[in-house]
């Protein structure tokens, strides 16, 4: 949503699917996962009282809604893609398969996960690292708003102490907030790795997926 407060920046939107187009230029299979709160926040709609499973499918609906926008915005640069959802509305993309998903990256298109897991009381975190152990990717990688992770909120405590790499259990005992625990202990499972990285700096999916040592990483096959 960039700097607004409600919604979808075309900038941001096209700014993401150039540097998406750019990984897809090195023959890089690529899955995307994309949230909702830009559009409708289910767990603070439950907060204020709303029904929670009611919550959470009305940003399950959101989220495929920024699937749409970011398909487009990839379609604009040439780069082949498919939307992938978890509750099936045929008219606007295709019922997530994990074997379709498969066939889709390895012929060079870029699959769009929408709906999370298509069930409650998930969040789109763990719907990523589900989605990430189904087509068997190599890492995951969560864009976040800020550079990794830190021992507090570094927007408002400045000392913050960012961390460069950080095991799964270390990780889920510190309680960082930055993935739900499902999603780092499904990771941990299956020995994929995280990097949490700054999606707002315009070269940076492309500086992780070269190795460049950005972000924080968690995790991998030495960590058990």
């Amino acid at each position: 949503m960039g700097d607004a407060e409600y919604g979808l920046s075309p900038e941001v939107v096209k700014s993401i699917a150039c540097q998406i187009k750019k990984i897809r230029e090195h023959k890089v299979e690529i899955a995307v996962v994309v949230g909702g709160g830009n559009i409708f926040r289910g767990m603070a709609a439950s907060a204020q009282g709303m029904d929670r499973a009611t919550a959470d499918y009305m940003g399950m609906l959101a989220t495929v809604m920024n699937a749409l926008a970011l398909q487009d915005a990839l379609e604009k640069e040439g780069v082949f893609t498919r939307v992938m959802s978890a509750i099936e509305m045929r008219e606007v993309a295709e019922p997530y398969i994990r074997r379709r998903a498969i066939r889709h990256m390895e012929k060079g298109r870029v699959v769009i996960f929408a709906a999370g897991t298509g069930s409650p009381y998930f969040t789109a975190d763990t719907a990523a690292a589900l989605r990430a152990t189904e087509v068997k990717a190599q890492v995951l990688l969560k864009a976040s708003k800020v550079d990794g992770i830190y021992d507090a909120d570094p927007e408002k405590f400045p000392q913050a102490i960012k961390f460069k790499e950080l095991g799964y259990i270390e990780l889920l005992s510190k309680d960082l907030k930055i993935m739900d625990a499902a999603a780092i202990s499904l990771c941990k499972e299956n020995k994929i790795p995280i990097i949490v990285f700054d999606l707002s700096q315009p070269s940076n999916i492309m500086k992780v997926v070269l190795g460049d040592k950005i972000g924080t990483r968690v995790g991998g096959k030495e960590d058990g």
